[in-house]
């Protein structure tokens, strides 16, 4: 009986992840790179990414579907969908461009080595059957994300273990929790919060969201009005698609400046939104007025100002307070007051990854990536043939996916062009004694998931080319400018 490993098989592109990223980047290097082979690995069941790990009650999109939807692909229904409403638009995708044929699903990759020699990736995937399948590539474009989609972060609280009820995180939502006529306590007040609350509220006999800081919120009719008027006159769905995304950036751009030019101004905007909708009685000073400027945190949108309505009609209310300890039916907090629970949700963020924490060797050395340097968010000093897609903190992560997939095949068919086998990016002597930096500058940006994986993370640096610089309106000139025969590119 031969026992040895099957061939692996070769492709000139492998995706790591079928997410809103990887179909992405699969439908651009289908279009832009003709007759390049590739594959999508996927390590769930099925496509989505984010999408499909979370399934926790009210699921939706915190960026409106018009910048986070695909520039090449009209959306066509609320500006702020529902988890099933965006698997069903990439589904068409999917379908339009005949890309099940490229996926494998149940795919995990657990290794990728760089050979010099071959100038090849070898890859090892952990199938969800059991087996392990190998594959080789010429270029490794990495769209898995930036946080583990098996477990979410939970604090270890003392005395978690006492707790009577269920305690249970959004990133793994157990498919048979009843919530109906329950006692919910959320813990943290992010996003995903702000959206569990209110939609478990209409049936849980009350719900909490206990924070131990405040967040900022914006509220809006989840519709766009531009768009239903265009609708009515009968102009085609691409221009609407164009026509309101360019709107929707005009007007983040000026609000964005707007938090960096008059921060204070801003935040009493924001917070007299608040009061509009709990009233003149509330306490928003303690329970949303933020210690931070508004924009140093990721800012959700609540349509239809759902979280405050249920919290102003009594169905769901907000305690600002440490937690000292769990205890057998709740929660003891650190000003001395309890809270009694059935269910504790801890909506209390990610860990977060670096390049799916996947064990990578350039020839037979161990990666370490916080010992590189980013170019652009998108390629690692000493890493050859690789590319990554993180997307934006104040903007559409897809904004950035579409664009680094520009790059992307620009690159490939640069390299095509030249007889080039291998890329890396590399300092350039201009380059020498440049400060190096944390990949985001805590200042910008301070998210609790942030500050506890940096250390994980590439470098940057602080010249434009050598940093993400989370900024689209910079970047959508920058980074289709990029001159691919700079020094900073090493092609072999």
């Amino acid at each position: 009986m031969d026992d040895s490993p099957p061939p692996a098989e070769h492709f000139d592109v492998l995706i790591v992840g079928a997410g809103i990223s990887g179909i992405g980047g699969a439908h651009h290097l289908q279009e832009q790179c003709p007759g390049r082979s590739f594959a999508v690995l996927e390590a769930q069941a099925g496509f989505g990414g984010t999408w499909r790990t979370h399934r926790y009650p009210g699921i939706r999109s915190d960026s409106d579907l018009y910048t986070f939807g695909y520039r090449f692909k009209p959306w066509v229904g609320p500006p702020i969908a529902t988890a099933p409403e965006i698997l069903k638009y990439m589904e068409e995708v999917i379908a339009e461009d005949g890309l099940d044929r490229h996926i494998r699903y149940g795919h995990r990759i657990v290794a990728a080595r760089w050979d010099s020699a071959t100038a090849r990736w070898s890859i090892e995937a952990a199938r969800s059957d059991g087996g392990t399948a190998r594959f080789t590539t010429g270029f490794l474009y990495m769209c898995q994300g930036y946080y583990r989609h098996d477990q979410g972060f939970t604090p270890d609280w003392p005395g978690m273990e006492r707790f009577g009820g269920r305690i249970v995180h959004p990133q793994t939502w157990p498919e048979d929790l009843d919530h109906a006529g329950k006692r919910v306590v959320v813990i943290g007040s992010g996003a995903t919060a702000a959206t569990i609350v209110p939609a478990m509220a209409d049936t849980a006999a009350h719900v909490t969201m206990l924070q131990r800081s405040p967040t900022f919120f914006r509220t809006g009719r989840n519709a766009i009005e531009i768009a239903d008027e265009l609708r009515m006159l009968g102009i085609n769905e691409e221009w609407i698609h164009e026509i309101v995304r360019r709107k929707i950036l005009f007007e983040q751009a000026r609000f964005i400046d707007r938090t960096h030019s008059e921060p204070d101004k801003v935040k009493a905007e924001l917070l007299a939104e608040v009061r509009r909708h709990l009233g003149p009685d509330y306490d928003v000073a303690t329970h949303f007025t933020p210690r931070y400027r508004p924009w140093q945190q990721r800012l959700a949108f609540i349509p239809d100002a759902d979280l405050f309505r249920g919290i102003a009609a009594g169905r769901a209310s907000v305690v600002t307070d440490g937690i000292e300890r769990f205890t057998e039916t709740g929660l003891l907090l650190t000003s001395g007051a309890t809270l009694d629970a059935d269910i504790i949700v801890t909506a209390t963020g990610f860990h977060l990854s670096a390049l799916g924490d996947i064990a990578f060797e350039i020839d037979g050395r161990p990666l370490d990536f916080s010992e590189t340097v980013t170019y652009r968010g998108t390629m690692f000093t000493g890493v050859p043939n690789m590319a990554w897609v993180f997307g934006y903190i104040r903007a559409a992560w897809t904004l950035r996916a579409d664009m680094v997939a520009d790059f992307v095949c620009r690159l490939l068919n640069h390299m095509q062009a030249r007889q080039a086998r291998q890329v890396e990016v590399a300092l350039r002597p201009e380059d020498a004694g440049m400060a190096l930096g944390p990949w985001l500058d805590p200042e910008e940006f301070s998210s609790g998931y942030v500050a506890r994986g940096q250390h994980v993370l590439p470098r940057s640096g602080d010249k434009p080319e050598w940093r993400h610089a989370h900024d689209y309106w910079a970047e959508k000139d920058a980074i289709p400018a990029i001159d691919l025969q700079d020094a900073a590119f090493v092609y072999r």
